[in-house]
């Protein structure tokens, strides 16, 4: 009778548990395994790794987030492509199992890259650096995972509980909101990635023990620095506009200065090409409008000094990436974007933190000189172990 009695007290507000309901889902959503078809979601491009869909619901949504999840046993896997070189920048014997190899990594992508622009640091940290587990998600929105477009709320905390979940259903961290991982794990996070990956790394501060930051976006306020914001439905234009000369262009100039074009650089710029043009491109451009929303108005700097993880910024000095510049009056562009300076200003934002930079490469030094790159990745985390 007290159950019924319970039951009748709450039967009127059946709001609350269905959001509890819809909270149990997408902690305990399923992995799926495959195998896919090459094109899935929008995205054509053929991964390193066997593909996986993490299968959850958000927002009163059905949702698919792909990802890779590589041990050392998948580096010589038959599925894997054949024509890469082997990465660069560290030992090629894999380190022997023993209590260092419990460590996973998880690598963040940017706004205009997919979980595969980070095979060769995946490669890196499985054979010199120590790491027994790589996982390489495609967010919500992005690659090869569902195109909500304007049916979902872009915010950097979704995406980090988005992340958290899959984490969580892996068996790596627990599903509890005060996380802990249940191996040693470090966030690796570029540009946009970088940003998600302060993020987690504040809303989960046990979850991970180092946090890696190359040139993320988010180091400043772009909004108090004097950007006008831009409405959704005008940067949608511009989205909607994008294609492959105007991804070559900008790349050339931001991520690769200095640097003439090489078919290492082609095929990503390819590869996000054929997502503005794909089969779910309307989502897919509906989504980036309001990603780029959510960079905007949801600034991380104010919280640097807040991160407990311990922290490396590899950071490309030439790099001018700044959310919003090119509609900016240029008095404003001028003071956006100094990555010669900002790498300085989160440095001393983050306790402990170390800064390594590259004077001559820009927006992606992990793609535009991966051996010096990941040298200095690998450096950094074995003086860390």
């Amino acid at each position: 009778m007290k159950l019924l009695a319970h039951l009748l007290v709450f039967a009127p507000f059946p709001f609350p548990l269905l959001a509890l309901a819809n909270n149990n889902t997408s902690r305990n959503g399923q992995i799926d395994r495959g195998p896919f078809p090459a094109d899935i979601n929008g995205s054509n491009f053929t991964y390193p790794w066997p593909l996986r869909l993490y299968r959850f619901q958000s927002q009163g949504l059905d949702l698919e987030m792909a990802f890779m999840d590589i041990t050392i046993n998948d580096l010589s896997n038959p599925n894997e492509r054949t024509d890469r070189s082997k990465a660069k920048g560290a030992n090629s014997k894999p380190i022997k199992n023993g209590p260092q190899r419990n460590k996973t990594a998880i690598l963040l992508h940017g706004r205009n890259f997919c979980a595969a622009t980070w095979e060769e640091t995946a490669r890196v940290l499985l054979t010199g650096g120590g790491y027994s587990r790589v996982i390489i998600p495609d967010q919500i929105g992005f690659c090869k995972s569902s195109k909500p477009g304007s049916r979902y709320q872009f915010s950097l905390q979704q995406l980090a509980l988005n992340t958290h979940n899959l984490l969580a259903a892996l068996g790596i961290t627990n599903s509890s909101s005060v996380s802990k991982s249940l191996t040693d794990l470090t966030v690796i996070g570029h540009s946009m990635g970088g940003m998600l990956g302060i993020r987690y790394s504040l809303l989960y501060p046990s979850s991970n023990s180092n946090l890696i930051l190359v040139n993320p976006i988010g180091l400043e306020d772009y909004l108090s620095l004097g950007v006008p914001y831009q409405s959704i439905d005008d940067t949608l234009v511009t989205e909607q506009s994008t294609n492959y000369s105007f991804i070559r262009s900008y790349e050339q100039s931001t991520y690769y200065p200095n640097s003439l074009w090489t078919s290492s650089y082609d095929k990503w710029a390819t590869m996000l090409a054929n997502i503005y043009s794909g089969s779910q491109s309307g989502s897919s451009t509906q989504g980036q409008a309001r990603v780029v929303d959510m960079v905007l108005t949801q600034p991380v700097v104010y919280e640097l000094p807040l991160l407990k993880a311990k922290t490396l910024l590899l950071i490309g000095q030439k790099d001018n990436t700044a959310i919003g510049k090119q509609w900016s009056p240029p008095e404003v562009q001028q003071v956006l974007g100094r990555y010669d300076l900002l790498g300085k200003k989160a440095r001393d934002m983050i306790t402990g933190s170390t800064l390594v930079e590259f004077s001559d490469l820009g927006h992606a030094p992990h793609i535009q000189d991966p051996e010096r790159f990941h040298a200095a990745l690998v450096r950094w985390l074995k003086s860390n172990q």
